[in-house]
């Protein structure tokens, strides 16, 4: 595999995978969709376990059986639980809002299932700390489990963490973090479950700043130890089936975050940045240079190295496309480029890598808990004015 940063340990597991591993994925809309592409296509890009699409759960009968057909799924069903109890059923992989993932990722680890979950892990700390118990108890029986944080194999991203713990751009002082997207910048967007705090736990803080926290962290391989943060929310009311309906998440978030490494991290995120599509940026600023990141652009890298002779200092574009970068090799030829979906297939293979070898799946449940611990921290302290939080 093309892990750029496998974590070894002596193997717990209980032997070597089956020759077919059974999927079920849990949700069929946005991310359903996704993660269903990359089950179908794994096994034609990664040398790792062949899988079988057993099972796509959702719970109106005939949208979920229509959407089984259409992504390659052997069956549907409308019910969750009957799935855990499935022998044919190796992995579940859990694509429902958040208020779900708790309740559904417990079950699973406890019926012997590895677990697959789509971030954020949970819409609270309790529910993120509830779930990293439970995973951990099921590692020490040899079951996996992992929080998909998909930009993680995005070759640049991966890349980047090599070229920062390598020394590259030495010591790094400060990082700019933001997510921006624009689809609710129009007031009369549709109330959706994403705006209401019982199904999504917060809004543009779980949905888009989950993402930047954890490329910081795995960016510079340092957890954050202190915040100091606010929120807004633009749209106060939008029009639901029902009616007009209060919005209970927040629109955007801005925080400041300290690692225990030193480094001093700007975090913004909003979903109402009028003419941003998929905007997640990072610049990382070191002692000796700078690496700069842009989604809409995943293929890309910039380097400025401060050793380069002084008239051609400057920053360097990296195409990352060679067989030598980070999951890149296991597509195409170079400056064939790749896109978003791709880093699900990745994702799909690092899990089934740890489930055939026994190497810790990662980002694991305590990263994904160590995530919701931040976007709490920020909450907490847009509650009292900005004040600092001490993780």
């Amino acid at each position: 595999m093309t892990n750029p940063a496998p974590e070894p340990a002596a193997r717990t597991d209980r032997g070597p995978a089956p020759d077919v591993l059974g999927v079920a994925v849990l949700g069929y809309s946005f991310m359903g969709k996704a993660h269903s592409n990359a089950w179908r296509n794994v096994n034609a890009f990664y040398p790792v376990p062949r899988v079988a699409q057993r099972v796509l759960v959702g719970r109106d009968a005939g949208h979920v059986a229509a959407a089984a057909r259409r992504y390659g799924w052997e069956e549907s069903s409308t019910d969750w639980r009957s799935v855990l109890e499935r022998p044919d059923v190796d992995v579940v992989d859990i694509c429902t809002p958040g208020h779900l993932h708790a309740d559904m990722a417990v079950a699973a680890l406890e019926a012997g299932k590895h677990v697959l979950v789509e971030k954020p892990l949970a819409n609270t700390v309790a529910e993120a700390e509830r779930m990293a118990a439970a995973a951990a108890a099921a590692r020490a029986r040899g079951v996996h489990a992992m929080v998909g944080f998909n930009y993680r194999r995005v070759p640049a991203l991966a890349l980047a963490r090599t070229m920062i713990a390598d020394g590259r751009v030495g010591e790094v002082r400060q990082v700019r973090a933001s997510y921006l997207q624009d689809w609710l910048a129009d007031e009369h967007a549709p109330m959706t479950w994403r705006l209401r705090r019982e199904t999504a736990g917060s809004g543009a803080l779980g949905d888009l700043a989950s993402h930047a926290v954890d490329q910081v962290r795995f960016l510079l391989g340092s957890p954050v130890t202190s915040v100091s943060g606010t929120t807004d929310t633009f749209v106060r009311t939008r029009e639901g089936p029902d009616g007009t309906e209060r919005v209970t998440v927040d629109d955007a978030a801005w925080a400041t975050l300290r690692t225990d490494s030193g480094a001093v991290v700007s975090l913004e995120v909003s979903r109402c940045a009028t003419g941003r599509k998929n905007a997640l940026e990072l610049e990382v600023y070191g002692s000796r240079g700078g690496l700069r990141f842009d989604l809409e652009r995943l293929n890309e890298l910039q380097l400025f190295d401060t050793t380069a002779p002084g008239d051609a200092q400057g920053y360097s574009r990296i195409l990352v496309t060679e067989d030598s970068h980070p999951y890149a090799g296991a597509w195409w030829p170079p400056g064939h480029t790749l896109g978003w979906d791709h880093t699900f297939t990745s994702q799909a293979a690092d899990f089934l890598h740890a489930i055939d070898t026994g190497v810790p799946a990662a980002p694991d449940f305590a990263d994904g808990l160590a995530v919701q611990r931040v976007l709490h921290a920020v909450t907490d302290s847009a509650a009292r004015d900005g004040a600092a939080v001490r993780l």
